[in-house]
This record gives structure tokens, sequence and C-alpha cells, in this order.
């Protein structure tokens, strides 16, 4: 049997189809995960977690406008008790779901050189990958009462192994791709040619990839690819097409998107017959001076107003909210 390495493109065949009743939905998933210092180097310690104190307000918000938060947890998350008691209350009234991400730097076991490489977990050596992987499975399951269904490698790094360990697992669902982004400079994967459609990595139909969504907008934007990855060679090039309205990429996240931006960007999507939207953000921007985002209060408040702007143009659509093991069930899981 196949089992892709989730780093090339899949061939048009293994594209997911999805139960006729299943319509369009949107997912919402947030990176739960220490504050660190996105600029400075990586570091084992030091990274703080006093922003666990603002996600009541945010499972409250998003049980109010009705989403249904996926916290993707890495391993200074599980290990914490007011966070594990926080989100393990929103999963105990099926309000919230939980999986996992992967941080190598503050994840045991330490074994590898603190680097910009070493931070894509994909790149670590496999048996170090799998021990790291299964440490924080461990955790989750302890932690939460239940075995995670759905994956995110910290910083999006897959890697050539990540799918057999994933599958061995009975992780059904990864959500590490971002297409139309390329980390390959930084010594990342290259998603610029995934499709936003979900699709099988194995031959099985057993491990599900969910991209987070992404799409292109503007007059140009049926030249796709191949115009996106020429202006990013030219320095300023993408944000004067954007400007002018000819192409612009934009990802449904209320970090360094506007939410005029998503709203053209979610008809972009729906106008493609995107069946799962998938919403991300970094918990550390749910209170100010965490993430490049989120500076202050003021920019709090912004995100929030975000995701109310969003989710009631999702519901003048009648998109509703769907959970992990709505997807499952509608690709035959």
């Amino acid at each position: 049997m196949r089992t892709g390495s989730m780093l090339e493109p899949p061939s048009a065949s293994m594209l997911a189809n999805f139960a006729p009743g299943f319509g369009q939905r949107v997912l919402l998933t947030v990176d739960t995960e220490e504050e660190f210092d996105w600029r400075a180097p990586f570091r084992r310690e030091g990274h703080g977690l006093s922003h666990v104190a603002a996600i009541p307000r945010f499972q409250s918000f998003c049980e109010a406008i009705g989403a249904r938060p996926v916290y993707l947890v890495a391993w200074p998350i599980a290990t914490n008790p007011a966070a594990v008691e926080i989100i393990g209350d929103a999963v105990r009234r099926g309000t919230a779901e939980v999986g996992m991400q992967l941080h190598p730097w503050v994840n045991p076991p330490f074994e590898e050189e603190l680097s910009h490489h070493n931070s894509f977990p994909g790149n670590l050596p496999p048996a170090l990958e799998a021990a790291k992987f299964t440490v924080l499975r461990d955790r989750v399951e302890e932690a939460f009462g239940l075995s995670p269904l759905i994956y995110r490698a910290g910083r999006y790094g897959l890697g050539p192994h990540t799918a057999g360990l994933l599958r061995a697992a009975g992780i059904r669902i990864d959500t590490s791709v971002r297409s139309l982004f390329d980390y390959s400079e930084i010594g990342g994967p290259d998603y610029t040619c995934h499709p936003q459609s979900p699709y099988w990595v194995d031959d099985a139909c057993q491990l599900l990839e969910l991209p987070l969504t992404t799409v292109q907008w503007g007059l140009l934007r049926n030249l796709g690819t191949g115009l996106q990855r020429l202006g990013q060679r030219i320095p300023r090039a993408m944000g004067v097409m954007a400007r002018l309205s000819l192409l612009e990429r934009i990802a449904l996240t209320p970090e360094g998107v506007s939410a005029e931006e998503a709203l053209r960007g979610i008809d972009i999507a729906l106008d493609s017959g995107l069946p799962v939207l998938v919403l991300s953000l970094h918990s550390p921007s749910l209170a100010p001076g965490h993430t490049p985002y989120v500076a202050t209060q003021a920019d709090v408040e912004m995100l929030y107003q975000w995701l109310s702007v969003v989710y009631a143009d999702l519901a003048r659509r009648k998109v509703q909210s769907c959970t992990v093991a709505d997807i499952i069930a509608a690709t035959g899981g």
C-alpha cells in the first residue's frame, strides 16, 4: 500500500469526495501553544503561558457565534493544568475538540541541536520525530482522556516520514499543509502547488489532508501559482500587485488579514466548491504582546471583530461549523 510523503502535491485521483448532504462547512483551528519571541533564536526554556487566562473568553465567544474550535495543543499547553482544565471542560461539553501540534524545540526528548532546520518536525531523524510525537500523543491522551484524531506539524513542517507516523498512531486528519506558501528558503516545505481541497495521503484512504484555506484573488488570479512564484522573487512585487487588485494571496486568518480581505477569500473559496473552509489563529494572539499580529488590547478586540464579521457572513451563506468527526464521517471514515 502506498503512503505519500505529504511533501509532493497529490494526483487528482486522490482528492476526497464528501457525502452529498455535507454541503460546505467551516472548521476553526487554533495553534494552541506557548508564548515565545518569533524573531529570536529557538529556546527550550523561557516561554510563557500567561495568555491561557484569555482562553475562557475565546471559548465563550466561539460558543456564542456557533464555532467549535479545534485546539491543536503543543507540549507546554498539554502539560499545563490550567490549560488542560479550560480546554478539557469545553471538550467534555462537546463545544470544542482537541488535537496535537508538535513544536520540537519544547517537546521532549531533547536530542537535537536547536536550529531553524530542526524547528520543522519533519526535518528531524525519523526516530526522533516519532519519539517526540509519541510523547505528545500520550500526554494528550492522559490529559484529555481521548485519542487525538487530528494533527498539525509545528511551523507546517511535514517530512518524508510523517505520513507513516500519523497512520500508525491512528491520526485520521492532518492539517499541516498551507497551500500557496513556500517555506523552503528557511528549511521547511514548499506547499505552493498543493491543492486547497482535502485529499487522501494514502491509497487506503485512512489519512486525510485538510489544508489550511488560502486563495488567490485579483484580476490575474487565473495565472495562479506561476505568477505568484515570479512575484515572490521580485522585492515588493506581491504588495504592488495586491494594491493594484492584480493578484493577492488571502489566508483565512485574523492574523495579518483584514475582515474585508477575508470576505473576498470566502467568496472565492465557496465559489470554487471547497467543502471545508479551514480558519486558523495562534492562541497567544488572544492576549496582547505575544505575537507580531496582536500588540495591544485594541488588536485583541479587532481579532474578535474579525471573527464576528466572518462568522456572520458564513451564517448568512448558511455555512455551518463542523467537527473532526463530521469530516471523517462525510469522507467515508
